[in-house]
């Protein structure tokens, strides 16, 4: 995926000597939650709207200069790392940056995802399973051996959760019934967090993954 081709470059960053009132009208404006700050055309941060609560409209933005975020992405990012930085910091307007440090422009999360979502992961037809397992023992190679070997596709795979040395991984698979390929991964010792809906592990479906519920919603 060229996410480069996303990049917005019509939305305004603001100067550390600007008013708040301008800020202010910005957020008013839009349904954008952070936008980014300059000092002397350099990134130095974002403000979010919440940043914003207690503060009076004749001030400057640099009373806040303390209050500043520094995440963003750079014009050579990938769409994950992209992701990955929109879901840490609960934004939906995320500036990149450019190798002199200056704003090039902003990802806006409707968008990204409105394109994540129509790739293959998502509009092929097939199974959601997510697995675990422990961090050193499970295997990517391992994952697709298994998926292949029962004459299934599959079509993507990725890393959801990692936490207490378990490993949670989110699986599309291109198959009429998974029942074949859930039993293969017991048998591998993973377990099946979600997986068919006739399967006795489906009260395990509140276990899935934060983050792969954000993006689903979205």
């Amino acid at each position: 995926m060229q996410i480069q081709k996303l990049i917005v470059s019509n939305l305004p960053t603001f100067k550390i000597g600007d008013p708040l009132k301008k800020l202010l009208k910005f957020f008013k404006d839009t349904s954008f939650s952070h936008v980014a700050i300059v000092e002397n055309k350099k990134f130095i941060g974002v403000l979010g709207e919440n940043d914003l609560d207690t503060v009076a409209p004749d001030q400057m933005i640099e009373s806040l200069r303390y209050n500043l975020e520094t995440f963003f992405v750079r014009k050579d990012s990938n769409w994950l790392d992209v992701i990955e930085v929109f879901a840490r910091n609960e934004a939906n307007l995320l500036a990149v940056l450019d190798e002199n440090e200056e704003v090039f422009g902003y990802y806006d999360l409707t968008t990204v995802i409105s394109v994540f979502i129509d790739t293959p992961f998502f509009t092929e037809p097939g199974g959601i399973l997510v697995v675990a397992k422990g961090i050193k023992d499970y295997s990517f190679s391992e994952i697709a051996q298994i998926v292949e070997s029962n004459n299934a596709k599959l079509i993507g795979a990725f890393i959801t959760d990692m936490r207490s040395d378990v490993i949670q991984i989110t699986l599309k698979v291109g198959s009429a019934s998974l029942n074949e390929v859930i039993q293969t991964f017991r048998r591998y010792n993973y377990s099946i967090l979600l997986g068919n809906q006739d399967d006795l592990f489906l009260e395990d479906l509140k276990q899935r993954s934060d983050y792969l519920d954000k993006y689903l919603n979205v």
